[in-house]
């Protein structure tokens, strides 16, 4: 690091509080300064070239460098630099957006609602889905349900919605009227001799159990991943989804997909609804939207969500809900031109074969004496690193591996990211197969390096 006080690094110590960062330790450490990118390569300050093995934040489909995201947000940015879309205003590339993406869902769709990231849109979710019990004049139905490890963002009602403590501590979250139930991943959290299948039944017992204990008049909806991603990237086990789903309609409980990580390609299909055979009755999008090239995220909803919103909003003479940025048109645009690009250049069936090298080459380290479990699908995987193979148990304190591995991977020249132990896996879609190798020679590489320090420490 160059730690002279006008430098890069020495600047952002100075004046920049970090997200998902311990703040007293980057004051020691300081940050990896990325200056450009080209396809799956970023390039740091000083000449370091990494192959970008997170997309940004599981969400750079088509790469760092496509021009036709630069040209379609030059071409907009000069006839329409901004607008809105409060009191019925609107603009063609949210129009054109919209109608895309309710054509394209999975499921029939009604209406897209727009905002800015994947945060605001559950968080938008939430007050949706509240705002709706009230018109159907259940005003008790209020709880959503979501999962721990889960993930769904940030702001207070995101954040509480997501599952994981780092996210809730010393932030008084969750916030009332937010349940979490069981997690869905088999090889951490089966018991002895259960299949897949039973352990996917006894989570499906679970949660029918919450909804019974807390009354089914009172349960609104349940929010959840098609593959749980900052989690750990949590492939559900067979059965999951079907089983979870037949509770959730017994008790006429509202679905809400996450889609943020999962959505346009990531998993082989264009949405992990569709991987997973998932009928949601609201869809959360972003990231791979725009390739992340400008913020903009949406909500899907269908008929069943869409129509007591309007006649509230009619009664009351305001849907009272907005963002001043929410379908900017510039953002739009992009998002227009990355989905073309999606779908001209095959990307959903690029992750699918490529996605398929990926899995294949990270499963053959699976006997390596720190890799505990290999998951994923299509262009998301993560492995699971341990000190016992036999015990599952890490090395010291938990993330201590991880955190050693990811380090160790960056001075291979890959970026990626550790949640936990766990070493997370999610390249641009447009990544080939020859690449998906020189990203894995580098994980081996670092789970080599890595192995006498661990052996050392025993």
């Amino acid at each position: 690091m160059d730690t002279r006080p006008n430098s890069p690094e020495g600047r952002d110590i100075r004046y920049h509080l970090h997200g998902y960062t311990n703040a007293r330790k980057h004051q020691e450490s300081g940050p990896l300064v990325i200056e450009k990118g080209d396809g799956i390569y970023v390039e740091d300050v000083a000449g370091n070239r990494y192959i970008e093995a997170m997309a940004g934040l599981w969400s750079v489909a088509v790469g760092f460098s496509e021009k036709r995201l630069v040209d379609a947000a030059t071409r907009q940015m000069s006839k329409l630099p901004y607008y809105h879309d409060f009191g019925s205003k609107s603009h063609s590339p949210l129009i054109d957006l919209a109608e895309r993406l309710v054509q394209m869902a999975p499921v029939p769709m009604s209406k897209a609602y727009f905002t800015n990231s994947g945060s605001e849109a559950n968080d938008t979710a939430m007050k949706m889905i509240w705002y709706r019990s009230n018109a159907l004049g259940h005003p008790a139905r209020k709880k959503i349900i979501s999962r721990k490890r889960g993930y769904h963002g940030v702001t207070i009602a995101a954040a509480s919605l997501t599952g994981l403590p780092n996210n809730h501590l010393s932030f008084d979250l969750p916030i009332a009227n937010v349940l979490h139930t069981s997690t869905p991943h088999y090889w951490r959290e089966a018991a002895p001799g259960e299949s897949e299948e039973q352990f996917s039944s006894r989570l499906a017992v679970d949660l029918e159990k919450l909804i019974l204990a807390e009354g089914p008049e009172t349960i609104a909806a349940f929010f959840g991943e098609p593959i749980m991603g900052a989690g750990g990237v949590i492939v559900p086990p067979a059965g999951y989804w079907e089983k979870i789903q037949a509770v959730l309609s017994k008790y006429d409980i509202l679905l809400v997909a996450d889609e943020v990580i999962c959505g346009f390609g990531r998993t082989g299909e264009m949405f992990g609804s569709q991987t997973f055979g998932i009928r949601p009755d609201i869809m959360v999008l972003s990231k791979q939207i725009s390739s992340s090239y400008l913020p903009i995220s949406a909500l899907l909803i269908n008929e069943r969500v869409f129509e007591p919103i309007a006649d509230e909003s009619d009664r009351i003479g305001t849907f009272g809900h907005g963002f001043t940025g929410g379908g900017h048109p510039v953002a739009a645009a992009v998002a227009l031109e990355n989905l073309k690009l999606i779908e001209e250049r095959d990307l959903v069936g690029n992750a699918r074969a490529v996605g398929a090298r990926l899995q294949a080459r990270l499963r053959r380290l699976a006997s390596h004496p720190l890799v505990g479990e290999v998951r994923g699908v299509g262009l998301i995987a993560a492995v699971e690193l341990v000190a016992d193979k036999a015990g599952k148990a890490p090395w010291g304190k938990p993330g201590a591996l991880g955190a050693l591995v990811n380090g160790l991977l960056q001075q291979n020249g890959v970026i990626s990211r550790n949640m936990g132990d766990a070493i997370a896996f999610c390249p641009p879609l447009i990544i080939t197969e020859a690449q998906i190798d020189t990203l894995v020679d580098a994980f081996d590489r670092s789970l080599a390096a890595a192995l006498p320090q661990v052996r050392a420490q025993d």
